[in-house]
Formats: structure tokens, C-alpha cells, sequence
């Protein structure tokens, strides 16, 4: 993925309250981000994706129910978020128990 693409991570209780919210960086990283994407196989995925993020910024992680992750284009059109194998092994391992995102 050649073009820097602004992707958006919501984390909701089961009363659809908002738990944690985090944006991708292409500058900063986090040692949890880096050692699963180095275990999955992708040690490239190392700068902090939305939903680790959110994860990490998450006061209480037990009460996370679901994962909200969204992107759009410059036209305001919903574009395809599917978490990656390293986000979806991070979100298997919070516990989150639904997992949306747009599509293209």
C-alpha cells in the first residue's frame, strides 16, 4: 500500500458506550504492535495501527465488546478497513467479541 491511508479504530462496550478510540501512524510504534506482527510473520507492520492503538488506550479492557474500524477517501466515500492478520490476532487476544469495519 503505497498511499498513506487515514484508518479509524472505535472500541464499544456491550451497551454500545465508547470504550477507546485510536487513529493508524505511519511514525509512531509500540512494542506490542512490533512483537505480533514479528510472531505473525510481518515484521515490516511495525508503525501503530487504529486498532492496536485502541487496544492499548482501552481503561478496561474486559468490558471491550466490539471494534468499530472505518476509512474513507478524500471523496467521502467508505473504503475497505478489514483488519489485518496482526489486528485480528490482537483483537482474538482482548477478548473483543464482534468485529465491523467498512467496506469498499
Amino acid at each position: 500500500m503505497s498511499a498513506k491511508q487515514n484508518i479509524t479504530a472505535v472500541i464499544y462496550d456491550k451497551h454500545g458506550r465508547v470504550l477507546s478510540l485510536s487513529k493508524n501512524s505511519y511514525v509512531k510504534t509500540h512494542p506490542y504492535q512490533a512483537r505480533l506482527a514479528t510472531q505473525l510473520g510481518y515484521p515490516h507492520r511495525i508503525y501503530l495501527h487504529a486498532e492496536i492503538g485502541a487496544i492499548l488506550k482501552c481503561p478496561d479492557i474486559t468490558k471491550a465488546y466490539r471494534i468499530f474500524v472505518s476509512r474513507y477517501g478524500i471523496n467521502g466515500n467508505a473504503l475497505l478497513a478489514k483488519p489485518c492478520p496482526v489486528c485480528m490476532e490482537a483483537i482474538r487476544l482482548a477478548g473483543i467479541k464482534k468485529v465491523e469495519y467498512t467496506y469498499g
